[in-house]
């Protein structure tokens, strides 16, 4: 009886590296079956926590300054590529499982995290085209939840590690009230317009560049002038209660022996605390991601108690492991997470802790990476497991619009 080779199963997996948007090297991984083929392009993150999943470079600073990732691409190309042939490609648990084996350490040391989830993600994406779907659908069998389109996060003004700035916190984000993607771009256009003028009017024309996520970067030296500036906009605009502001303050790049470097003064907890305080009342905020430093679980506590109308949300606190996201549940520490899975290195370790998220009313925000590639899945993920918000920067960037105009497209469709 003549053998039938499966569909599902994976005949062939390839890497090869690639410049992300900062134009470092990453990995483009390449998952084939039978009848299918499916690519992922690894992003990577500037401000990245110190729990997260590591990734695997080089070291070698006469080639892309230590950067390279061809031991990354290597090791999928001989260790992963051997042990994955014939495997089902829509077994996403056991890939993924094996995955974990064949690194042997709990933060993807020796394989790289970047080689894992390239693999894990190829994976799932040649799964949903041999099954003749979108990942989307494919992801959406296995959400627990109403598939639906997030709310838009837009990073309009960057700062921090994204850009060279006087500004301690890294992201400045509109967030439009609307489940349109449409309305939100129209909205977030006109914003950015009139943003632009703003900016260059008051700042000099070089604050009309941008920073690695496609934001304006501002010669702004206090952290309340984006904010300010935003919400006289969005007034002007009349578009007051239609859209509100959000900061990724990523606090571990301004905190140092306790205190946090911020317009000029020497914080402590407690007076950063106070100052989120006051951008609250002043400000139509509807999240606050990372505001202190990535193991201060009790200081994220105390500003969602006492501020609970306000999201706060992990990021370098929680970097999307299932351990981490447990205790921040356990002290109460916050009621949003983001979702990046190249932080944690497999889908199926980013997909439990969505899951988690779900069962403890914890709302999901699927972020890109400042180092990007022209990849859309994290729109499909956002989008099937009905999140709360899909946060892939300005939306003036090929690497960001792919976000961006891929959920467009599919809640068109659906």
């Amino acid at each position: 009886m003549r053998y039938m080779e499966s569909s599902y199963a994976i005949r062939e997996i390839h890497a090869e590296e690639i410049l992300d948007s900062r134009g470092n090297p990453t990995l483009s991984v390449t998952v084939a079956t039978k009848n299918s083929r499916a690519t992922f392009g690894v992003p990577a993150g500037a401000s990245t926590g110190k729990h997260e999943a590591k990734e695997l470079r080089d070291g070698d600073k006469r080639r892309f300054r230590g950067l390279g990732v061809t031991r990354a691409v290597r090791n999928v190309n001989t260790v992963i590529r051997r042990k994955l042939i014939g495997k089902d490609v829509g077994n996403q648990a056991e890939i993924d499982a094996l995955l974990c084996k064949l690194d042997g350490t709990p933060d993807k040391r020796r394989l790289g995290a970047n080689a894992l989830i390239g693999v894990s993600i190829a994976c799932a994406k040649a799964a949903a085209a041999a099954s003749g779907t979108k990942p989307y659908k494919l992801l959406a069998k296995n959400s627990g939840t109403k598939p639906h389109t997030p709310l838009l996060y837009l990073n309009l003004i960057n700062a921090g590690k994204h850009a060279s700035s006087y500004l301690a916190f890294q992201e400045y984000m509109i967030v439009p009230l609307t489940d349109s993607v449409e309305r939100a771009l129209v909205m977030a256009d006109a914003i950015r317009a009139e943003l632009k003028r703003e900016v260059i009017k008051r700042y000099g024309p070089f604050s009309g560049n941008y920073g690695d996520e496609g934001g304006f970067v501002i010669h702004g030296k206090k952290v309340a002038e984006p904010l300010e500036i935003l919400t006289r906009i969005i007034t002007k605009l009349k578009l007051r209660g239609k859209v509100m502001l959000a900061i990724d303050a990523a606090a571990d790049s301004f905190y140092a022996n306790g205190k946090y470097a911020v317009d000029g003064k020497k914080l402590t907890a407690g007076q950063l605390l106070a100052l989120y305080e006051s951008l609250i009342r002043k400000y139509p905020m509807i999240s606050i991601e990372d505001p202190f430093y990535e193991d201060d679980f009790s200081s994220f506590a105390k500003l969602l108690k006492r501020n609970p109308k306000i999201k706060v949300i992990g990021d370098d606190l929680t970097v999307t492991n299932p351990k981490r996201f447990a205790r921040a549940l356990k002290e109460k520490s916050i009621s949003g997470i983001i979702i990046k899975p190249n932080q944690i290195g497999t889908l199926s370790e980013s997909l439990e802790v969505m899951r988690m998220a779900n069962r403890n009313r914890i709302s999901c925000v699927v972020s890109h990476r400042s180092g990007e590639t022209n990849d859309d899945f994290i729109a499909d993920l956002a989008y099937a497991f009905g999140t709360f918000g899909l946060k892939a920067g300005a939306p003036n960037r090929g690497e960001r619009l792919a976000k961006y105009n891929r959920l467009w497209e599919i809640s068109e469709k659906s």
